[in-house]
């Protein structure tokens, strides 16, 4: 298990302590319990022999989550069928489905970390002390390993979309390629 480390975020211009494990790639992607759009309960194990592209935003409704979340379910109509693209955030559902609805967003599956904070804990991307999750993007392959990690230092930052995507297209990790044409 990846060992707690003190780490923070820049958060409205000021630093913030991360809570939970930071992952590290080629590790094992660790079980969550967050609930969809539909109240219904999900897990990593929901999505168990695919590749995943998991897209951490503080809120769906604020400029750089919303562009943040069309771009992956842009780039989720290019993928193949055996990859599911979650975006984890602490919205509410009824948020998350107003959003998605008005985005026409069909790639992507939102999904709330509001109840437990069990994906901000396992993923190390929690601001407790805003009771939001900060800006990350994680690939996990079909066998549920950690492929790519990456923890945006700065919440009115983007991720680095080219290099999640050329991970989740030739990503390889102990040998084992992932499962995915390149282009």
């Amino acid at each position: 298990m990846a060992e707690q480390q003190a780490r923070q975020v820049v958060f409205a211009g000021r630093t913030a302590p991360l809570s939970g494990t930071a992952r590290r790639v080629g590790e094992p992607a660790p079980e969550f319990t967050v609930v969809d759009t539909d109240l219904q309960e999900h897990h990593l194990r929901s999505t168990h022999g695919r590749v995943r592209i998991i897209s951490v935003v503080p809120s769906v409704d604020t400029s750089v989550c919303s562009v943040q979340t069309r771009r992956f379910d842009e780039e989720g109509a290019k993928l193949p069928e055996d990859v599911a693209i979650l975006t984890v955030s602490m919205d509410l559902p009824f948020a998350q489905r107003r959003w998605c609805g008005a985005a026409d967003a069909g790639n992507v599956h939102a999904l709330s970390d509001h109840r437990h904070a069990s994906f901000g804990q396992a993923y190390g991307t929690l601001v407790k002390e805003n009771r939001l999750l900060s800006r990350a993007v994680f690939v996990v392959d079909s066998d549920a390993r950690v492929l790519y990690v990456e923890y945006v230092p700065e919440v009115t930052q983007h991720p680095n979309y080219e290099a999640a995507l050329a991970a989740l297209r030739a990503g390889e990790v102990d040998g084992r390629a992932v499962l995915l044409p390149a282009g």
